[in-house]
């Protein structure tokens, strides 16, 4: 048992705070199998417990073993991992990928090596919190632009002084799963000689053709200056990150990325899963168009405008009624995830909801009458728009 410090002394003084604006977080293990339904988790095609997934995990690790042992430049990649980035960038239509130990390295790698001082960053407002901290260890200049403005992207690669640019962004924004304008900052990038990064971590598995992602669908594979970033432990349920372009862009990693060079390889287990993983998804495309069928039944219980990908976002508006929200829609057996400050603006608290491809009717239904229930309690004015969209709901039923 440690003693007290008062060096620390000033970390109850920042408990204290964020436990009266309501932002305090807990960890709350999950069993096994608990019998909740869940609108939680990123597993939007349902792979993480597929048998054909967790078996892709067990023959690999029977294989390799627990760990990588070492990172990728030592010790740290095998045939697997090879095979792994070679099959991503085929059904994602690049000419080659590289896995990192996670989405966030991924980015951390892949921004900080396509940057560098002396070079732009125009960060759209939107992009998660990795690509912000990429932003932040580049040494680059650093222009933040609001979301989806492709105008103030345009502006800001016009008035550069520098020769290199980055521009980076979500194709699917996470809090509430809008679509970024990735054409027309393609666009941007192309007039003033630019490179768009785009983290798919919410698009590969549920836009595209098949899943293959926002860009694939609006065709911009085909342009070595995008470069796509993307998450394994969503839609394809396993862990682990992809950078995926052409090969000079992998070669520079290899080289240059510092996620990529320190860290310890992607473990064997998650590398069998995600083989797996994209092996189902191919046989079973029509998985990823489940997905916004029950995105759009959720949507319309909720209230919540059209959604373009997996996420349903609830705006409540207050951090308190938001949070109370989500403990009570647990107390009757609905894991929903709850966004705060800082994850979204002041004033933004919401429930946000993950549609599932493997939700049944009958779960469906019973997450819907919990979920009118809890915003009639909670919701103020969502409620009324809840209660209204229930019966346009059963028209897009499971």
């Amino acid at each position: 048992m440690h003693n007290p410090s008062p060096a620390l002394d000033w970390l109850d003084a920042a408990a204290a705070d964020r436990r009266a604006r309501h932002l305090h977080r807990e960890l709350r293990p999950r069993a096994a199998s608990d019998g909740v339904i869940d609108l939680a988790s990123n597993d939007y095609l349902g792979l993480g417990t597929h048998p054909e997934v967790v078996q892709g995990a067990i023959d690999a690790t029977h294989r390799f073993g627990a760990g990588a042992t070492g990172s990728r430049l030592v010790t740290g990649t095998t045939a697997d991992h090879l095979a792994l980035e070679s099959e991503l960038a085929a059904f994602t239509g690049h000419t080659s990928g590289l896995a990192f130990s996670s989405g966030y390295t991924a980015n951390l790698g892949a921004v900080v090596a396509l940057s560098g001082k002396g070079s732009l960053i125009v960060s759209d407002g939107g992009s998660h919190a990795s690509l912000v901290d990429a932003c932040r260890l580049s040494r680059a200049d650093v222009v933040v632009v609001p979301r989806g403005d492709a105008a103030a992207v345009e502006r800001a690669l016009r008035g550069r002084s520098v020769e290199r640019a980055l521009v980076v962004t979500d194709s699917v924004y996470s809090a509430d799963g809008d679509l970024a304008p990735l054409v027309a900052l393609h666009a941007a990038c192309e007039r003033h000689g630019a490179v768009l990064l785009v983290d798919e971590a919410h698009g590969l598995g549920v836009r595209g053709a098949g899943g293959r992602g926002l860009v694939d669908e609006v065709g911009l594979t085909r342009h070595e200056n995008v470069v796509v970033t993307a998450t394994l432990s969503k839609a394809l349920g396993a862990q682990g990150g992809v950078v995926l372009g052409s090969e000079r862009v992998r070669d520079h990693l290899i080289d240059t990325a510092r996620t990529f060079i320190f860290d310890t390889g992607l473990a064997p287990a998650s590398v069998g899963a995600a083989r797996a993983a994209l092996a189902v998804l191919r046989r079973e495309p029509e998985r990823a168009a489940r997905v916004l069928e029950v995105a759009e039944h959720l949507a319309a219980v909720t209230g919540a405008d059209r959604p373009s990908s997996a996420v349903v976002s609830v705006i409540l508006g207050d951090a308190e009624r938001a949070y109370a929200a989500s403990v009570r829609c647990a107390e009757l057996g609905l894991r929903v995830g709850c966004f705060r400050p800082p994850s979204v603006p002041e004033g933004t608290a919401r429930l946000r909801l993950t549609a599932r491809a493997d939700i049944s009717g009958a779960d469906l239904d019973a997450a819907s009458d919990v979920l009118t229930r809890v915003l009639t309690e909670h919701g103020s004015g969502v409620a009324d728009s809840a209660l209204a969209g229930a019966a346009a709901a059963a028209e897009v039923r499971a």
